[in-house]
């Protein structure tokens, strides 16, 4: 956090703040010193999606802003799935799928806050309180705090109680165990804020409920927007309804850089503030230079860079953006390597012989070996056209491949039309 700038007025100001116990006691208690907060992600997959994405953000202003922040891998609440925002129970995860999971999202967590910082992050997994605690222990502990009146009285447990499919005992006891969690934090590590998407309110409101029962002590909670689109939808697929995963194992950085491209104009303001560590001032002058000349689409640039680089790296958004440019018409003869291979990450490639190219070998065959037309007939015609592009350069069909074609020795990439590609990748 910039020296000088109030977290809580920051958070007011990125609209980051939606249901929340009291803001003045908050306020104040924020204003006496360091604080202990934590969020926390269920393992119901190997990887971390946008919807998390305010999340890690917000628990790292916090930890930039002086605070100690705790990031909560679900090992347990996972094996029995949130009913909020589900019309439908989950299946149930084994304890070795919900182990690889956790140790995934441990790393991307990583990525926002810092473990090696003063005060240090930690991160937890519930399993470690929860496994060891029997039915009876829970139903003696935590059951005898909380009613049914206040459990049935939430909206996410309401809204399933009411359906078709109904809400299983299973679910029924997330909340009490997500509950549970914010009291055993506050116990053990003097926790005192909790923090989740709007739909955690139910859980986190109950879980401050217990915590002032079971310990006596005051605790505080609030929620964010939920990340939605401007006509309501959630985010969290790209234009193509690929989910848009935190994990480079399931999403490149480049389709990660690509899905921000593709966001409403209406948008742009709101996940500028909400998403990056650009100052408000920063944010609302990039939205104002996007607003006058939409077609250029700054906003969205500047944005899918910021939250790529935030979730990938810098090199990574970096190479990201000049990749996206190359596939776009940019010339690849100015791009880094990083960018090039990122392209042939993206895009059909062909292996060739690094032996070949010492005598050159002809484009027609090339063409048609490689898949990008269908016969030599076929690349003869495109290349008579003007239809083939090789390195951004338009060719006949007497062209010759090289070596010295190869860019960085190794990447030629071949472009037919205007937007099928085709990257022959040199062995030695």
């Amino acid at each position: 956090m910039l020296a000088g700038v109030d977290l809580f007025d920051d958070l007011l100001a990125r609209e980051l703040i939606q249901d929340s116990t009291d803001l003045d006691a908050l306020r104040a208690r924020l204003a006496e010193g360091p604080i202990t907060v934590y969020y926390g992600c269920d393992p119901s997959a190997d990887s971390l999606h946008v919807g998390n994405l305010i999340g890690l953000a917000v628990l790292r202003r916090f930890q930039l802003a002086g605070h100690r922040v705790i990031g909560l891998a679900g090992g347990a609440t996972g094996m029995i799935g949130d009913p909020g925002g589900k019309s439908a129970e989950r299946n149930l995860l084994d304890a070795a799928e919900l182990t690889a999971n956790v140790a995934q999202i441990r790393e991307q967590m990583a990525r926002f806050i810092d473990f090696d910082a003063d005060p240090p992050a930690i991160l937890v997994d519930n399993r470690d309180w929860t496994a060891q605690l029997s039915v009876l222990d829970f139903l003696r502990d935590p059951g005898k705090h909380i009613t049914v009146q206040q459990m049935t009285g939430k909206e996410s447990v309401r809204a399933r109680l009411g359906s078709e499919q109904g809400l299983s005992y299973t679910e029924f006891s997330y909340m009490l165990l997500q509950a549970n969690d914010f009291a055993h934090l506050a116990e053990h590590e003097g926790c005192e804020l909790q923090i989740g998407g709007a739909d955690q309110w139910g859980n986190i409101s109950l879980g401050v409920e217990l915590t002032r029962k079971r310990l006596g002590r005051h605790v505080h909670g609030f929620t964010w927007p939920l990340l939605v689109r401007a006509d309501g939808s959630k985010y969290g697929k790209t234009a193509g309804g690929d989910t848009m995963w935190l994990g480079s194992h399931r999403m490149s950085p480049y389709a990660f850089f690509q899905g921000w491209m593709h966001i409403d104009d209406a948008d742009v303001r709101r996940l500028l503030l909400q998403l990056t560590f650009l100052t408000p001032e920063e944010c609302d002058e990039i939205a104002t230079e996007h607003a006058a000349a939409p077609e250029r689409r700054v906003g969205q640039r500047r944005l899918a860079r910021e939250v790529t680089a935030l979730v990938h790296g810098a090199e990574a958004a970096q190479a990201a953006q000049e990749a996206s440019a190359i596939l776009f018409g940019g010339d690849p003869t100015e791009a880094s390597e990083a960018a090039l291979r990122m392209v042939a990450g993206e895009v059909d490639t062909t292996s060739i012989d690094a032996n070949d190219l010492v005598s050159g070998l002809d484009v027609v065959e090339l063409l048609a070996a490689s898949g990008v037309a269908a016969s030599k007939g076929e690349a003869r015609r495109l290349l008579e056209q003007g239809g083939i592009r090789l390195n951004g350069e338009t060719i006949s069909a007497e062209r010759v491949v090289t070596g010295e074609d190869a860019l960085y020795g190794s990447l030629v990439l071949l472009r037919r039309g205007k937007k099928r590609w085709h990257v022959l990748q040199v062995r030695e």
